[in-house]
């Protein structure tokens, strides 16, 4: 299956890190203006334990949806959410945030499958994953600014 790592530092707290990255308003502000929209669940606001958001994005001129769930929500540790209907065959983000010195360190471990896996690994391999990691980079990287921020 393929899968999506990702660490980064911040020079906040667990706790500001772990509320900021389940808020439904910091996440569609992350993907730029009008990107994406939240339109079912959850639309604003922090995310609880069995919490569901639907997201409504479009993205190289195509038009999606997906509803995700709160799994497992332990703060200000960890938190999983789970794709529950969209765009792929499997979509599981398990968030981390690790205590240190200086602030957190932020984990994203995400197990997805494309629709159609394994006969759409080289599309998955040339493009998808690469387009989902620069995705989770830039929204961790506006995450941050925001955890930053006194």
């Amino acid at each position: 299956m393929p899968r999506i790592a990702l660490q980064m530092v911040m020079r906040a707290t667990p706790e500001r890190c772990f509320d900021l990255s389940r808020d439904v308003s910091v996440h569609l502000s992350s993907t730029g203006k009008g990107k994406e929209r939240a339109v079912g669940g959850v639309t604003e606001g922090l995310l609880e334990l069995g919490n569901e958001v639907t997201f409504e994005a479009s993205r190289l001129g195509l038009r999606w949806r997906m509803t995700s769930r709160i799994a497992e929500f332990d703060r200000p540790r960890r938190f999983v959410d789970e794709m529950r209907k969209g765009p792929f065959k499997r979509w599981r983000h398990e968030h981390l945030f690790e205590p240190l010195p200086e602030g957190t360190l932020m984990i994203d471990n995400v197990d997805y499958a494309p629709l159609f896996w394994p006969l759409s690994w080289p599309v998955d391999r040339l493009f998808v994953r690469w387009y989902m990691r620069r995705m989770m980079i830039q929204r961790n990287a506006y995450i941050r600014a925001l955890a930053e921020r006194a």
